[in-house]
């Protein structure tokens, strides 16, 4: 009876268009294509709008439609070094080209009637187009709920003096927010700290606008996060994750990252011990001082582990890879240490040799550690990174993190605690145990999996609001 069941809502599903519109950096990419593929999965037409700007090759996705309207970014503005005047640009002087796009999409009748429009949490301009044009917007948070809770408290922490963030106050702890100190609060540094509380406080808002929000998540992972989440946003909420297990990567599907990855670090962790090698990258995004690139090497160098350690060119400030590394720096070593550009980090944290993963905390790399037990070194950059490194070392007690900067002992210190010592032992225990919850939740009577029923359900019930309206 079931599978009559699936059979008939398959059926209502075809020839339902959903419009995706990711926002374009490689953190974000990834998973906004993730749950296209999910979608695309339970029959949906999938048609994505996307900038100019790291436009993905639409030949490598026949599957979906691509529209792509011109941003117009200024030349200074094309990159992401303050990467909140990037995201204000965006929302500023993408309103027009998007709205045109999206109507021209509701006029087509020779493409299928669109049910929704999903777009990234941070491109609030969305919602006053959705709007405008009456399509029911939904909300894809690429990102955890754990720190889209902090996010919705910027203006109780202004108000109680946390923000603007002051070094005097770096340890103090927000009462509001436990395990949380001052110095986890997820800010970036940006010309003027206005801009950054703008930005979150236009996301947070508008999301509660929404017709709800899709979560790179699980229920069991952060059911804390998720419920007062629900309470503060009043939105239907779909924690779905994780999206990248969801819809694995096969022979037949494209990688959308924006980097080439080196295969050649899947022959050199094939030739490692078991859980011997420790895995170091630090995201897309992220840069390091020359100082801090070498006291990385030593540490890794010391810490007497093989390591597999991904310096994308521009990593390192003024240098374009490691040019800073002293001469014979790997042979030294004895075959101990492996350096590339870029690696497939699923596959990479999914070899039997990887023992330990020191990141950087952005949320897809925490998610993907966390689905193969691979526990965790943490060194967050910037933003959400910060949140995420508290929960994994405080809250899920699931990796280290360094605490005391950069140094080459602490660093060799903290590995050999993670990988040796008793603590490590304890910290793998609870990894697995996440790791077990993370497979059972996709499961057919899993968490994960009724979240994906019950928003394909709720994306249906959606459409009759743009059908009475086109």
């Amino acid at each position: 009876m079931d599978r009559q069941i699936n059979s008939v809502e398959m059926e209502q599903r075809k020839g339902r268009r959903l419009v995706l519109f990711p926002l374009p950096l490689q953190g974000h990419i990834n998973p906004m294509f993730d749950l296209a593929n999910i979608l695309h999965s339970r029959g949906f037409s999938i048609t994505i709008i996307h900038t100019t700007f790291n436009s993905p090759n639409p030949s490598n996705y026949p599957h979906f439609t691509f529209r792509i309207i011109s941003e117009d970014l200024p030349e200074n503005n094309r990159c992401t070094k303050d990467l909140i005047v990037f995201v204000s640009m965006l929302n500023a002087i993408c309103g027009s080209p998007f709205r045109d796009c999206l109507a021209d999409l509701l006029s087509d009748t020779s493409e299928e009637p669109i049910a929704c429009l999903i777009s990234y949490a941070i491109l609030y301009f969305t919602q006053d187009v959705a709007n405008e044009l009456k399509v029911p917007r939904m909300v894809l948070r690429t990102g955890a709920a754990s720190s889209f809770c902090v996010f919705s408290s910027f203006p109780l922490l202004r108000e109680k003096g946390y923000l603007p963030i002051q070094d005097s106050q770096l340890e103090e702890p927000i009462v509001d927010l436990p395990p949380l100190r001052v110095k986890d609060l997820p800010v970036i540094h940006t010309n003027d700290p206005e801009d950054l509380y703008n930005v979150v406080v236009g996301m947070v808002e508008q999301s509660k606008a929404s017709n709800g929000m899709i979560w790179n998540t699980f229920e069991e992972l952060e059911w804390t996060s998720l419920a007062t989440l629900h309470q503060k946003l009043g939105v239907p909420l779909f924690p779905i994750g994780p999206f990248h297990k969801c819809f694995a990567v096969t022979s037949s599907t494209t990688s959308s990252s924006l980097l080439t990855h080196d295969q050649s670090c899947i022959s050199w962790l094939d030739k490692q011990d078991p859980k011997s090698v420790i895995y170091v990258s630090f995201g897309s995004l992220a840069s390091i001082s020359e100082t801090q690139f070498l006291e990385i090497a030593w540490g890794l160098a010391n810490s007497n582990q093989p390591f597999l350690w991904v310096v994308r060119p521009g990593l390192v400030h003024g240098s374009n890879w490691v040019e800073p590394l002293p001469n014979g720096f790997l042979e030294t070593l004895g075959g101990k240490g492996h350096i590339v550009k870029w690696a497939p980090q699923q596959q990479v944290l999914a070899h039997p040799s990887l023992g330990a993963f020191w990141t950087h905390n952005g949320w897809n790399s925490t998610l993907e550690s966390i689905c193969e037990g691979v526990p965790m070194v943490c060194m967050p950059c910037f933003t959400d990174q910060k949140v995420n490194a508290r929960y994994v070392s405080e809250v899920w007690g699931i990796g280290l993190q360094l605490e005391k900067g950069l140094e080459r002992g602490e660093i060799q210190r903290t590995i050999k605690r993670l990988m040796v010592d008793k603590d490590g032992e304890n910290i793998r225990e609870r990894m697995l145990n996440l790791k077990e919850k993370s497979n059972l939740c996709l499961s057919e009577s899993g968490s994960s999996k009724q979240a994906l029923d019950s928003l394909v359900h709720h994306i249906l019930s959606l459409e009759s609001l743009t059908f009475r309206t086109h």
